[in-house]
């Protein structure tokens, strides 16, 4: 059985992005990008929201510009199984999956017969799977940036939460991971 994960970054102030929907907190650095590679690598499926898919899938086309460790992120992400849910998209790009109608049944499904990490990236669907309480994890990866305002990491759902573990990543960002409480 797959343990599903939100893992995502945040403001200090609890933001994942702007008010707009553009992701605003500057470029990670070198120890936190590796982090980030890490994390892909090591994760056996993802559950995307449509805008977070859309802005992910950067990374299905390769970029002669990009380094060593953009090519690396790139070619773990597209190994990794996607299921994107959305009631507006028509289609998905490679390695994807679109995902409608009774949401919680399918990642019930999903996480059933999945063995290993099943990350949830987007405040919305994974408002939705907290709710259901489906969300085994919250990973935060706190950055040292106030955004004022935008999409929360905790949408809708504020559920009560128990700190397992902090990592300091980098000399600014720390690592949470809470579970349910």
């Amino acid at each position: 059985m797959g343990k599903l994960i939100l893992a995502m970054n945040v403001s200090l102030d609890g933001y994942v992005d702007d008010a707009g929907g553009n992701l605003v907190m500057p470029r990670p650095g070198p120890k936190l990008f590796q982090y980030w590679i890490d994390a892909v690598a090591g994760q056996a499926a993802t559950i995307y929201g449509r805008r977070m898919y859309e802005v992910m899938r950067y990374w299905d086309i390769d970029d002669p510009a990009w380094d060593e460790p953009l090519r690396e992120f790139a070619e773990a992400w597209r190994r990794l199984p996607k299921w994107v849910v959305s009631g507006t998209l028509g289609s998905v790009g490679p390695n994807a999956t679109l995902v409608a109608g009774d949401i919680e049944a399918r990642v019930r499904a999903l996480k059933d017969r999945t063995d290993g990490t099943i990350s949830v990236s987007g405040p919305q669907v994974a408002g939705l799977l907290t709710s259901a309480g489906l969300i085994d994890e919250y990973h935060l990866v706190m950055r040292p940036f106030v955004l004022g305002q935008g999409k929360p990491f905790f949408h809708d759902a504020r559920p009560p939460l128990r700190l397992v573990s902090s990592e300091r990543i980098d000399d600014e960002t720390m690592g949470l991971i809470y579970v349910p409480a």
